[in-house]
């Protein structure tokens, strides 16, 4: 069985790479030439526009709002968002026999011991000058990325927890101007690493365990989950590649993240892994930027509805272009990501893909790659679109639709090339596009095809109704 390296960028846009968008003022060579090596998906979706919901439609092949966060990431400290029991990827592919290993960003909850028995000071908050005063440091974190399918792990829970923990024990904290653990005690003996460190620290720990990987000559292949808080904000860009791109410190941090996506596929390489590795790379979501500029005038969204009206400065990159809308949005900008599948001599080269797909399939897709069964009752929101990887087409078990969903109650609907957008529970006016017409979503036809904007909404509201 192949190896899987999975890529997963934070808040990175469609618009942001080259291979997917010629105006890009960003060089993102690595992953260009990934596409080229494999076969990229034009119509790739996340289903929710912000980090948690979609590391969960990941984890799981489910829709976010089946668990028990019904809406918005995951706050300091709260527990796991995925159920106990529940099957997850690294969980089935495990099953298959493969070692699951994690490196950087885990967003789905994780239970850390406290000294007086108390919940985790600055619990269900993102900022607190107090975080994490009572966190017993010398004890360990449970409910986390071990409890839910990963052999190994290394990283942190949430960013604005600061802690970083090596499987279930912390061993570190990040260090920046936004979030603090200076009220905690005991943390003297902790690796104190810098936001702008992050991202080189997991990508060498990622290669060091490749180098392990290849020197143990186990019959059982990897999964590796690379993670990285990259291109999230605070834009923590390391010095050496700050001014590097046209596209303001947002491009440089981009560019730094394409820089070690090299460095990672280039070990592999090395090492004779590569043409048994299938390589993956998506983002949870759309960028948060609508412009950036080296001179500093980022337009940064605000996750209000004023965002999709603000005018575009024409010579500045635009990340999710050509699409409306940002993180936060329903709109195409906010759910429309990247997704590039490369495995060397099985899955086609330089293909594109229009195939309808959505980070809820991962887990199926690989489940059918991999030969596991998955359960009755198990990745109920996911598809089997293997196929596609493949660059054939899918007949049966195709996706015919996808829901997707911004802040609030915002949900959309795609199926075919018709969207409908509207808030739960639906009253008129609702909006409808035609993507293939104007992917941009500038003209409102739903008044003009008030028969297909209703079917869209019943089957939009027979997928809520099932799961909210």
């Amino acid at each position: 069985m192949p190896n899987i390296l999975f890529i997963y960028a934070d808040d990175l846009g469609h618009g942001d790479l080259g291979v997917y968008n010629p105006l890009s003022k960003i060089p993102t060579p690595n992953l260009d030439q990934l596409a080229m090596d494999g076969i990229r998906f034009s119509d790739a979706y996340c289903p929710v526009s912000v980090c948690s919901p979609s590391r969960y439609a990941l984890m799981t092949g489910e829709y976010p709002w089946r668990s028990w966060k019904k809406s918005g990431v995951m706050a300091n400290y709260e527990p796991s968002m995925i159920d106990e029991g529940k099957l997850t990827l690294p969980q089935m592919l495990q099953n298959a026999g493969y070692q699951t290993v994690g490196f950087g960003k885990w967003h789905l909850g994780t239970t850390f011991p406290t000294k007086d028995g108390e919940t985790p000071v600055g619990y269900g908050r993102f900022q607190d000058d107090q975080n994490g005063a009572n966190i017993d440091v010398t004890k360990p974190v449970s409910d986390g990325p071990l409890d839910r399918g990963f052999n190994r792990w290394l990283g942190f829970s949430c960013a604005s927890e600061c802690w970083i923990f090596e499987d279930n024990h912390i061993v570190g904290a990040l260090v920046h101007d936004l979030y603090t653990i200076e009220a905690a005690s005991g943390t003297e003996h902790l690796e104190k690493i810098p936001l702008q460190g992050f991202l080189p620290y997991i990508t060498e720990k990622s290669i060091d365990y490749l180098q392990q990987f290849k020197e143990e000559e186990t019959d059982n292949p990897f999964f590796l989950y690379y993670s990285p808080y990259v291109p999230h904000i605070p834009l923590a860009v390391d010095q050496d590649f700050i001014g590097k791109t046209d596209a303001g410190l947002y491009g440089d941090y981009v560019f730094e993240l394409d820089h070690y996506i090299g460095q990672l596929i280039d070990e592999l390489d090395r090492l004779g892994l590569k043409d048994n590795t299938i390589i993956i790379f998506a983002s949870d979501n759309g960028s948060q930027f609508i412009a950036t500029s080296p001179e500093g005038d980022n337009e940064q969204a605000t996750n209000s509805p004023q965002d999709v009206e603000k005018v575009i400065n024409p010579d500045a990159h635009q990340p999710n272009f050509p699409f409306k809308g940002t993180k936060w949005s329903v709109h195409e900008g906010g759910v429309r990501t990247p997704l590039i599948v490369s495995w060397a001599g099985k899955f086609p080269k330089g293909q594109v893909s229009n195939q309808l797909i959505a980070l809820n399939d991962i887990l199926p897709t690989l489940a059918g790659l991999v030969g596991e069964s998955l359960p009755d009752g198990t990745a109920r929101d996911g598809h089997n679109l293997l196929s596609a990887f493949y660059g054939n087409n899918v007949t049966a078990g195709k996706r015919e639709s996808v829901v997707v969903r911004g802040s609030g109650n915002v949900y959309g609907l795609r199926q075919g090339n018709w969207k409908v957008v509207g808030e739960y529970p639906f009253v008129s006016p609702v909006e409808l596009y035609n993507l293939k017409e104007d992917p941009g979503e500038t003209i409102n036809l739903a008044l003009k095809n008030p028969e297909i904007a209703e079917k869209l909404l019943k089957l939009l509201n027979d997928h809520l109704n099932s799961a909210i």
